[in-house]
């Protein structure tokens, strides 16, 4: 599934870009400046979505309701998994002690994230999509696949068997002296806002129902289908254009799933080092600049996924 030759035309250096696509310095402070307010505010509106959200679903109290609030915690975890991404990159905040303290206790430990390791693994995947270290090898290495097999791993996870892999290390790492500390602070964060969320509604059921199975199942799929979305069926090279997959953003797929401008993944991965919210405008330097064409954009993620399971 690597682009053809004929859609990765060499047009860089340019005036406004070096010959890896990062922006010269002129362009690149602006394009790398973080927005140190809009983005608490959208960190603490990730959490009032949340309290709504369960708050709304008992307060009604059918089982509609429930089933609503259910399916939304998905595209909830998109944003927080996003956000932790940004602090794993250290582009949250400015102050790092501040980063690392958002996006460790208010982003990753609530979604069950080890975020100190995930990080490591995250700029091995930067350092060399494909490579000896390429850390989500797991999430994309098997693409291209055929329908069957690309059904058969979205079923595993709606049904909770991935979601259970993932979990279960949580409770080895307190054997463990290396990764107990992190275990038991994210088992912890669990257990408090199980407390809270007791305490708040008088049902005890309410956390395992809307924070734990949510995770469990759905955001595993869609966690899923954005991953083989970002680099399924690519391979190793230097051209960040034969690693990552370039696709055309609509509001459907950017609420369920790519929220907070993580489907301008090819932008991502030119320059690590640009905020969430200057992406697009990245983006359109590069597109300006020629180097992303027409001829490696998929119109939509359903042509890209039906590509990916096409073997």
């Amino acid at each position: 599934m690597v682009p053809d030759s004929a859609a990765r035309p060499e047009v860089l250096p340019t005036e406004r870009l070096l010959p890896n696509g990062v922006s010269r310095p002129e362009l690149r402070g602006e394009l790398r400046r973080i927005a140190n307010f809009r983005n608490a505010v959208t960190v603490v509106s990730v959490w009032v979505c949340a309290g709504v959200l369960i708050g709304g679903a008992v307060w009604i109290g059918n089982p509609f309701a429930y089933l609503a609030a259910f399916v939304l915690m998905g595209p909830l975890y998109a944003r927080f998994a996003i956000l932790m991404h940004e602090s794993a990159h250290k582009l949250l905040f400015t102050n790092k002690r501040a980063n690392d303290w958002v996006g460790t206790w208010l982003i990753a430990y609530p979604t069950f994230t080890p975020i100190t390791i995930y990080r490591r693994g995250h700029f091995a995947h930067h350092k060399e999509e494909f490579g000896p270290k390429e850390p989500d090898m797991a999430f994309y290495g098997g693409y291209r696949c055929d329908r069957r097999t690309l059904v058969r791993r979205l079923v595993r996870d709606a049904v909770g068997i991935s979601g259970w892999k993932n979990f279960t290390p949580l409770f080895k790492g307190l054997r463990s002296p290396v990764y107990r500390k992190v275990s038991a602070s994210i088992i912890g964060t669990q257990v408090v806002l199980w407390a809270v969320m007791w305490a708040a509604t008088g049902r005890w059921w309410i956390y395992p129902l809307l924070w734990w199975l949510p995770w469990m199942t759905q955001w595993r799929v869609l966690n899923r289908l954005r991953s083989i979305a970002e680099h399924g069926g690519l391979e190793k090279s230097p051209d960040r254009r034969a690693t990552t997959h370039n696709v055309h953003q609509g509001w459907v797929a950017r609420f369920w799933f790519v929220p907070y401008n993580t489907g301008w993944h090819l932008a991502h991965h030119v320059d690590m080092g640009i905020p969430w919210r200057n992406l697009p405008r990245f983006h359109e330097e590069l597109v300006r600049a020629g180097y992303i064409t027409d001829e490696l954009t998929y119109p939509n993620y359903l042509a890209l996924w039906r590509e990916l399971s096409a073997a």
